[in-house]
């Protein structure tokens, strides 16, 4: 197909003409075909159309953004389709929704063009073939092309003459096929004349060896594993891995011939599958370059392009990156000409420096062993690109910068897109569900759906989890005996992780192992068991939520299945495995190499190991009950995110829930898990939101993020108690943005204040509840209707009761203060407000006045550890508010939004937050009063939005030393 949309009918023509003079290629033809469901022809047209719908600003649709219905209208006005062909194309190839990349970095200059792309494109080409053979959509091999992408055209020419580095960051999510972006990026900088990749793979050679296996299949390939070797004659094979060990041999990546041959170029593996990098006197051989012009660098065109590229994988040890940089010091000369690309999975585990902040302050620079040897790195290779993956954008590097100088990313920061096909926070949570509880069903509710609580105070649930394990893998190989492919039941897991303490681990599988043993699934108890829960839980949700997948119709239908999965999981006489280790050796021993293994099924116990660096393929059921403090640490635990093709309607979650409010509550995990996913949510809307160019320039500098992290997460700071972060937050400009402060004062005496302060605005509600409506998106129409005191207010009065507050942290709010109060800014839309206080209704609910104010309903919220709210507004009250702010379309179906909406008007939602009680039984409100001092009123609001206003930048800062801008941490004394 051709580059871009041309006429159709006229390219039609050309070509019977040409090839096919006595074929029909009419448009009524050709609709025909692609309604019939050609296979061939549609496939064609996808990857056709999809390329159309992701080209970035194509000089044929300037204007048109990717991957919308604008962009595919261009499409097909400049093919000059008439609409019956354009109904047909839309419905066998819908427009992709899947978001671009977020991108927060500096000016660069562009090298990495179009043009520059096409002539060098053999490993990316390969690869690309080789995802659309494992079934990879085409809108989803568009996408990673565009991320990784924009990962490589942030790196430093490989070609130019000066000396740069380049430091980055990628943050995906957790299992979310990180690898996968960084194998497209590998091969691309590969292609572009990168001609080192060190990719550092996990601190255990499992992991390794897995990072390893899937380069060596998917990017370098057969023909350069083999090197000349002859599959056929054994002798020759001596030392080269996978030919006769590996089942998925046949499946690697096949080139045609070596790439040399080809016109392109080698790879030489530095490392194989069994074998990181060794100290021997061929390594170092092996990191010499042999030069075409030798009186020319090795950087220019004439020698890079000519030169073979070196991969290799090593794990974060510090004796194998030690041999690595001793190697790298005996060659002389040449490494100040190599353009080098350092890949850094989990970047956030090992290779941040995370010594004593405490030596530092005291002028004693200290890195942590791993940390001090990718600096080496860094420092031996002058052109080194560094590139961190993670899954956690709270991660150290942003907690903590106190050493930014090594590989603090600062140039870019790339966020991936939630990929399709992934279960996520949004698949285990109801995030602002407008529904009632009575409300939800299996299959309008995501924790109805997946989740089941763990509650203290009741049976723990471990045998009913494990039942679920059996019953889920049953129902696993009845669909793969009933056509659904059986590659995504090849393993099946279930997680059990309670505690870090590994005499904890051994006592619990102990507990599960003769659980097991006695669950009797041969037993008409143990039938009647698993009947009861295939028909309570199992196939109501199947009924829900299998999407067309198989599904028996009843529990005797599963009956032989059930026997079948009893024997895989029990197989050898271990249904369950410890997995706690530190060791290789230890791991070996477990035989959970997920690749070579021919299926796992299995019942895993563990803690650190569990939570990090390690994929637990299959993972159907999972049982929670530890807790723990840090936000990216809880984040990076959550293993039962990921990839569940097939089987997404059987994934369970059992995790420990709360029943209690307030000091001395057990750990809710299922919300502790909400509230550092909604986090992460909003932090990435954000960064998308600044990620905006104002006049062709950033708004953000990744030296800037740290602030801004630590502005959506109140309790993160520098760690080194004499550091601060160099850039400053001066004004947030929110027009038509929501804005939801969660960090109010605890003490007794400033939530009095506060009561006081807002008293003369209570004063002003209307006692009369106005009538607000939700409105669902869903083909049902419905609504739900609630009550609200409201009251208009000055923006001169709300300015002044705001800033009149007492706050946990003030800091947090002055950026949007400043905007507020700037009435210099033509931005500054805002005339008056609309206070909106919703009114609930029910059983549990209780209206009481503070301080003689009229009655208001006192709503429930919770604080996480650090005194933060993890969330106040509700979705119902959020969308009325945004429809009063000119966000939403007004409609008749919600008349007092209608009604109150004005140009140049802002809207408050105000909540009356008594105490952390579960209930107001507890004495916070007597006689239908409330002390302030047990009530926290809090607003969140939305400024208005004038559209007439000229686009300027949202966000604004300043640095503290502006000789070190670029710098994301300076030392106190800077700003004094």
């Amino acid at each position: 197909m051709q580059d871009s949309p041309r006429h159709f009918a006229k390219w039609a023509a050309l070509a019977a003409d040409e090839d096919h003079p006595d074929a029909d290629l009419t448009e009524e033809t050709f609709r025909a075909h692609i309604a019939g469901g050609d296979e061939r022809l549609t496939a064609l047209w996808s990857r056709t159309l999809t390329a159309w719908d992701f080209a970035d600003a194509p000089p044929w649709a300037p204007e048109a953004p990717p991957r919308t219905d604008e962009r595919r209208t261009t499409v097909y006005d400049r093919l000059r389709l008439g609409p019956d062909v354009r109904k047909a194309l839309d419905a066998a190839v819908p427009v992709s929704r899947v978001p671009g990349a977020t991108v927060i970095a500096r000016e660069f200059t562009p090298w990495y063009t179009p043009e520059r792309r096409a002539a060098r494109s053999f490993y990316w080409t390969a690869y690309e073939r080789k995802l659309r053979a494992k079934g990879w959509p085409d809108a989803a091999i568009a996408s990673l092309d565009e991320a990784s992408r924009s990962v490589v055209e942030r790196l430093t020419d490989p070609e130019q003459p000066t000396v740069r580095q380049a430091k980055g960051l990628v943050v995906g999510y957790v299992q979310s096929g990180k690898t996968a972006n960084f194998t497209g990026v590998a091969a691309k900088a590969i292609d572009a004349g990168y001609r080192l990749v060190i990719v550092l793979g996990g601190t255990l050679n499992l992991l390794r060896a897995q990072t390893q296996r899937r380069l060596d299949m998917e990017l370098i390939g057969q023909e350069n594993i083999l090197r000349g070797a002859d599959p056929a004659d054994p002798d020759s094979l001596v030392g080269v891995d996978y030919v006769d060990e590996d089942a998925d041999w046949p499946h690697f990546v096949r080139h045609g011939g070596r790439p040399s041959t080809l016109g392109a170029f080698d790879i030489e593996r530095l490392t194989t599958r069994d074998n990181d990098y060794k100290s021997l006197a061929q390594g170092i051989r092996a990191l010499e370059f042999e030069k075409r012009e030798p009186a020319l660098p090795l950087n220019d065109p004439r020698n890079l392009h000519h030169a073979a590229a070196r991969v290799m994988v090593v794990k974060k040890n510090k004796s194998v990156l030690t041999k690595l940089v001793k190697d790298l010091k005996q060659i002389h000369g040449l490494l100040g000409e190599l353009p080098v690309l350092i890949i850094d999975d989990e970047s956030d585990q090992a290779s941040v420096n995370t010594s004593n902040p405490k030596r530092w302050e005291q002028g004693r620079t200290e890195r942590t062993a791993i940390n001090a040897l990718i600096s080496q790195l860094l420092t031996l290779l002058p052109r080194a690109q560094y590139v961190g993956y993670t899954a956690t954008p709270f991660a150290n590097v942003f907690i903590d910068p106190s050493d930014a100088q090594d590989i603090f990313p600062t140039d870019f920061l790339i966020s991936l897109p939630r990929p399709a096909g992934y279960m996520g926070v949004q698949d285990f949570h109801d995030l602002d569900s407008p529904l009632e509880a009575g409300e939800r069903t299996y299959a309008n509710s995501q924790e109805l759906a997946h989740v089941r609580g763990i509650h203290d105070d009741e049976d723990d649930r471990l045998q009913e989890a494990m039942d679920a394990f059996v019953l889920s893998g049953a129902l696993k190989l009845y669909r793969a005996d009933h056509g659904t492919p059986e590659e995504p039941f090849r393993h099946h897991t279930m997680l059990v992780h309670e505690s870090v303490r590994i005499n904890d681990h051994a006592e619990l599988a102990l507990r599960i192992n003769t659980m097991w043993h006695e669950a009797g699934y041969a037993s008409l108890a143990g039938r009647n068991r698993l009947a009861e829960l295939f028909a309570d839980d199992f196939a109501p949700v199947s009924a829900a939520r299998a999407d067309g997948l198989p599904t028996p119709s009843s529990f005797d239908e599963l009956t032989p299945y059930i026997s079948y999965a009893r024997q895989l999981i029990g197989r050898g006489g271990r249904p369950v495995i410890v997995v706690n280790g530190d060791s290789d050796k230890y791991f070996e021993q477990l035989d959970l190499d997920f690749d070579r293994t021919p299926h796992v099924w299995k019942i895993l116990v563990g803690g650190t190991k569990l939570s990090r660096g390690f994929t637990v393929e299959g993972l159907t059921i999972t049982y929670y009950r530890r807790t723990t403090q840090q936000a990216d640490t809880l984040m990076q635990m959550g293993r039962w995110f990921g990839f569940r093709p097939g089987y997404r309607d059987l994934v369970r979650l059992y995790i420990g829930r709360a029943e209690t409010y307030g000091r001395g509550q057990s750990a809710d995990l299922y919300e502790a898990f909400e509230a550092i996913c909604r986090d992460e949510e909003e932090f990435r809307g954000q960064l998308a939101r600044y990620a905006e160019l104002v006049d062709g320039k950033p708004q953000l500098i990744p030296a800037q993020v740290p602030p801004l992290v630590s502005q959506h997460l109140p309790w993160l700071r520098p760690a080194a108690r004499n550091k601060m972060y160099n850039a400053e937050l001066v004004e947030i400009r929110s027009p038509g943005v929501w804005v939801e402060p969660t960090a109010y004062p605890t003490e007794a005496a400033d939530l009095r204040h506060n009561t006081e302060t807002w008293l003369p605005i209570l004063e002003m509600l209307d006692p009369d509840p106005a009538v607000f409506v939700h409105l669902s998106d869903d083909d049902r129409g419905s609504y739900i209707r609630y009550p609200a005191k409201t009251a208009v207010v000055s923006h001169s009065q709300l300015l002044e009761t705001l800033t009149t507050l007492t706050w946990a942290r003030r800091d947090l709010l002055n950026p949007h203060l400043r905007y507020l109060a700037d009435a210099s800014d033509a931005g500054c839309a805002t005339d008056d407000w609309v206070v909106v206080a919703p009114q609930t209704s029910g059983p549990t609910s209780v209206a009481a006045t503070i301080l003689n104010s009229q009655p208001l309903t006192l709503v429930q919220r919770r604080r996480n550890a650090h005194g933060v709210f993890n969330r106040i507004s509700g979705l119902a009250h959020r969308q009325s508010a945004e429809r009063i702010a000119g966000l939403l379309p007004l409609t008749d179906d919600d008349p007092f939004a209608t009604q109150f909406h004005q140009r140049r008007r802002g809207v408050v939602l105000l909540y009356a937050i008594a105490g952390a009680a579960p209930s107001m039984s507890t004495g916070l409100a007597s006689h239908g009063r409330v002390d302030p001092a047990n009530v926290v009123l809090t607003a969140s609001f939305i400024p208005a939005s004038d559209p007439t206003t000229p686009h300027v930048p949202f966000i604004r800062f300043k640095a503290i030393d502006s000789s070190q801008n670029g710098s994301p941490i300076v030392d106190t004394h800077m700003g004094k």
